[in-house]
């Protein structure tokens, strides 16, 4: 079993973290996401408010029956002692075909143990043609050598 990180964050272990999320939720699988999380947890997801495990496990599954095909990227923005800012993007397609690439930042703080104890959300959707995508590798985590946001100049 590999450890989690845990606080006070170096950029080094900020940016692991950072990259350990996005490989989490990019496997699209709720229960495995909500293990990176306390068990009372508490998010601002859009305009939606959640909390605990239970609740971020029913949120997701939700969430990735809707958003299908679903590729993100996360970097880092910030980070503090035991708090990190990300900004992010994902591409996903809805059930009639139209696709999303959704923008936005997160902040989170972790406990001593290195789960997340609080998330924040803020996300913008825009929406995309097919032609328009530029995240398409196969799902799953995305290949070491695909450019960051950064470099994709989002």
């Amino acid at each position: 079993m590999i450890l989690p990180l845990v606080p006070p964050f170096t950029l080094e272990t900020a940016v692991t973290k950072v990259r350990m999320a996005e490989d989490g939720w990019n496997s699209r699988d709720p229960e495995r996401v909500a293990k990176a999380y306390t068990e009372d947890c508490r998010w601002r997801n859009r305009a939606e408010f959640i909390t605990g495990r239970s609740e971020i496990v029913a949120f997701l599954t939700r969430k990735w029956a809707w958003e299908l095909d679903y590729r993100l990227i996360k970097e880092l923005w910030a980070f503090t002692e035991n708090r990190i800012a990300v900004r992010f993007a994902y591409e996903w397609h809805d059930d009639s075909g139209h696709w999303f690439r959704s923008y936005g930042n997160e902040n989170w703080e972790f406990d001593k143990n290195g789960l997340m104890q609080r998330r924040f959300a803020s996300i913008n959707d825009l929406p995309l043609e097919e032609s328009q995508r530029r995240f398409r590798w196969p799902l799953g985590r995305r290949p070491d050598d695909h450019p960051s946001l950064g470099a994709l100049d989002l």
